[in-house]
């Protein structure tokens, strides 16, 4: 029995992975799920064109720091999968992309709680593109507001990203 493979674009990929229409042949050119989601246990929930909603459940028991609350690397983390995630939905074979910063604004703690970072681009530029995004807890409450800037890479930059 032969298999075949079809090679869609990340967006209809994260889109089939999400609805459980993914065939075992689809395939796209980047890498999902990434190695650190799967550590993290990162589960997307949300797809569209430069936006995505990534959710973890947190424990400062798992996941926590000196003071016994979530470590606020783990929200930067989190942030830039979605970040990431979105961005990925804008990649044409042959292009990869990069952060060039992330500026993050804490804004209260968790102990446990469902997170969902939510990210969208606020602007979309032919090679850096700004995105924002904010973290809430179950409750609703905002957890954390985080911007980072994406440079999309092309040809030799893209080679090997």
């Amino acid at each position: 029995m032969t298999t075949f493979s079809t090679h869609l674009p990340v967006l209809k990929y994260l889109q089939r992975q999400l609805d459980g229409t993914l065939a075992d042949g689809d395939v796209t050119h980047m890498s999902y799920p990434t190695a650190i989601s799967k550590l993290l246990k990162f589960r997307i929930v949300a797809i569209a064109e430069a936006m995505a909603v990534i959710e973890l459940d947190a424990d400062a028991t798992v996941h926590g720091n000196q003071q016994g609350t979530v470590h606020g690397g783990l929200l930067c983390e989190l942030a830039d999968a979605a970040i990431g995630t979105a961005h990925s939905t804008l990649m044409h074979e042959g292009e990869s992309f990069t952060s060039i910063d992330l500026k993050a604004t804490f804004l209260r703690p968790v102990w446990q709680s469902r997170l969902r970072a939510h990210a969208w681009a606020a602007h979309r530029g032919r090679t850096i593109s700004h995105y924002r995004c904010d973290i809430q807890r179950e409750d609703g409450k905002l957890v954390a507001s985080i911007e980072s800037a994406v440079i999309t890479l092309r040809g030799d930059h893209a080679k090997g990203r």
